[in-house]
């Protein structure tokens, strides 16, 4: 059984990831994740997890990260569009660990990882 305490530092952690999740649409970066059934499968929970938990890591703020359904193209997933500076980029066939590179290359070093984009694969 949790102590309060522990209880305490669930919820706390809890909103930090909801507010991440749910910042308007001025911010500068937006990630979208598809989170269809096909999306899902193939692991997208734990992709958006670690983009979450990379952001909440990092201390990175004005990024608001969505779910989204499918989107199509389900041999590519787990895949995200990431949105910065008014640039659509997307990510296919990632994993907990690209999505953390994506994240320290691409929202804190503003470099694509050209390697893990849809141009790269089709």
């Amino acid at each position: 059984m949790k102590s309060l305490e522990d209880l305490k530092k669930i919820r706390e952690a809890t909103l930090k990831n909801l507010q991440l999740r749910n910042q308007d649409e001025s911010e500068q970066v937006r990630i979208v994740v598809g989170m269809g059934t096909c999306g899902i499968s193939a692991g997208a929970r734990p992709v958006l997890n670690a983009i979450v938990e990379e952001l909440n890591k990092r201390n990175i703020s004005g990024v608001s990260v969505v779910q989204t359904g499918c989107v199509g193209m389900c041999r590519l997933e787990p895949m995200f569009d990431l949105y910065k500076n008014g640039e659509k980029v997307t990510y296919v066939n990632m994993t907990p660990e690209k999505s953390r590179e994506v994240v320290a290359e691409h929202v804190v070093n503003n470099h694509v990882v050209s390697g893990y984009t849809i141009g790269k694969t089709e």
